[in-house]
């Protein structure tokens, strides 16, 4: 097939589907919406008129041969990829995919402790073992930095019998490790390189950004559409390069992904992908302006420290995406999950998420001067009435865990169920996590400190949403008996 990146071959099928008329006897059953008014007075006729059942004209998302496998093929062009899946169930499943792919049961994958819990779930369904490099932390803000090439050296020589090692490009904060270092070492050392890109669509499109994982030689790579890249929500992209079967790739997504993929979600990706191939590079660039001014405006305040390029150290930040307003909040004494309730709550404007000391406001290819102007507003606002003394307040550095079982083992092992305040000394059993980002405070197999326990009071009095665990009030915790 030809490189027209004019072309969005599903889109197209839907299209000519649709001028057709066709008397559905299949499913899905509302029948082009007649059968559910409500959701075409939500949704419009023309949305719930495409949403259709795999057919011969339309291909099927589980063994493409023709619209899908042309869309396919695009997107891999487009990415610099060798191959590249259409994936309809988020992120979650391409970073899934990409370790079950590579991991076994009893196997070692080397990665940073600030992962996705999607990485982690992983681990749990095929039996990896964990081996954690854990990040550096800024104490100032709070956050977990990157990959330390040094250290990711010591991983991989006290384990040269790890299979894969997993990147975050770039982190949900903007911090980038040294990938293409990464890569080429793993690659020494006959393993795998797997990228997260939930956050670094964007860096496929404008060179003046952080290197991608395709052109820094990384061997998969799960990639959020939907996040910078434009299109609905839950659909993402997994790209694999050259020396992997894509094959065999195809027939892992296929345990576990839907066999009645979305069209409207794969229709969605094809015109995203057309959009970002044909005018990416202009649209990022007003990205970054605006989130480069959004910072300037934010720093004139006072009181908010939004961070960006001068983070770099070559190290442990290695690079930064400037697409992302990241914002420390406790010069103010506040908690950037209290700025970010707040900015809901009081001024009608919802940012990505708060977390103990920092804000994040996602920049991306839909936004408008006029709103970066009310958040900087909203956030002087609040600077002046909210602002108080800020003793006491913790930062939310990164715990390092103590993995005492694998994720699997522990998962499956018999639990009991303890208050948090009662668990110290004991194993996990399950995930703790604010949400968003959705990196774990805790994961299965990881021992419980005083320190963790502390952490997760005080997340939870400050409000953070929390997730992972089967107490949905988050007073008890499941730890092995």
């Amino acid at each position: 097939m030809s490189n027209d990146q004019t072309r969005a071959p599903v889109y197209e099928a839907l299209e000519k589907l649709r001028r057709k008329r066709v008397v559905p006897f299949d499913v899905p059953g509302h029948k082009r919406g007649r059968g559910n008014p409500e959701l075409v007075e939500l949704l419009g006729e023309k949305c719930v008129g495409i949403d259709v059942n795999s057919m011969k004209p339309l291909d099927n998302l589980c063994h493409p041969v023709s619209v899908i496998r042309d869309a396919e093929e695009l997107a891999a062009r487009a990415f610099g990829a060798e191959n590249a899946f259409l994936m309809v169930g988020g992120t979650t499943s391409a970073v899934q995919a990409m370790i079950l792919s590579n991991c076994k049961r009893g196997d070692k994958i080397i990665l940073p402790r600030n992962v996705h819990k999607s990485a982690i779930n992983a681990l749990v369904l095929c039996g990896a073992i964990p081996v954690y490099v854990n990040p550096e932390v800024n104490h100032q803000l709070g956050i977990s930095l990157g990959m330390n090439l040094e250290s990711v050296r010591k991983a991989v020589k006290e384990n040269p019998d790890a299979v894969a090692v997993l990147v975050n490009n770039p982190t949900y904060y903007g911090i980038c490790s040294d990938i293409c270092s990464i890569v080429k070492l793993a690659h020494e050392y006959g393993m795998k390189v797997l990228a997260d890109e939930a956050h670094g669509t964007h860096l496929y499109f404008q060179p003046q950004l952080p290197v991608s994982a395709m052109a820094a030689g990384a061997d998969m790579a799960a990639v959020s559409m939907h996040k910078s890249g434009g299109s609905l929500t839950q659909s993402s992209i997994l790209l694999t390069n050259k020396g992997v079967n894509a094959d065999y790739v195809r027939q892992i997504i296929n345990l576990t992904q839907t066999t009645s993929g979305s069209y409207l979600l794969l229709a969605s990706l094809d015109i995203s992908r057309r959009n970002l191939a044909l005018r990416g590079e202009e649209s990022f660039a007003k990205v970054m302006d605006m989130a480069e001014y959004a910072r300037m405006e934010i720093n004139e305040i006072g009181g908010y420290y939004a961070y960006g390029k001068e983070l770099v150290n070559g190290t442990s930040v290695y690079d930064y995406d400037v697409t992302k307003l990241s914002v420390h909040t406790l010069g103010l004494g506040l908690a950037g999950i209290e700025v970010y309730d707040l900015l809901r709550d009081e001024y009608d404007i919802q940012i990505e998420f708060g977390d103990v000391s920092n804000i994040l406001a996602y920049i991306s290819i839909g936004d408008r001067l006029q709103d970066i102007e009310r958040l900087v507003g909203a956030l002087a606002d609040i600077a002046r009435i909210y602002k108080k003394d800020s003793t006491g307040m913790l930062s939310g550095e990164f715990i390092s865990p103590i993995v005492a079982r694998s994720p699997q083992e522990a998962f499956y092992s018999a639990k009991e169920s303890l208050p948090v305040e009662k668990t110290e000394g004991r194993i996990s059993g399950e995930f703790v996590m604010c949400y968003p980002p959705g990196i774990p405070i805790l994961a299965p197999g990881e021992m419980i400190t005083d320190e963790i326990i502390q952490y997760i009071l005080y997340v939870k009095e400050k409000g953070c949403s929390m997730q992972g665990t089967e107490d949905k009030s988050v007073n008890k915790l499941k730890v092995l008996v």
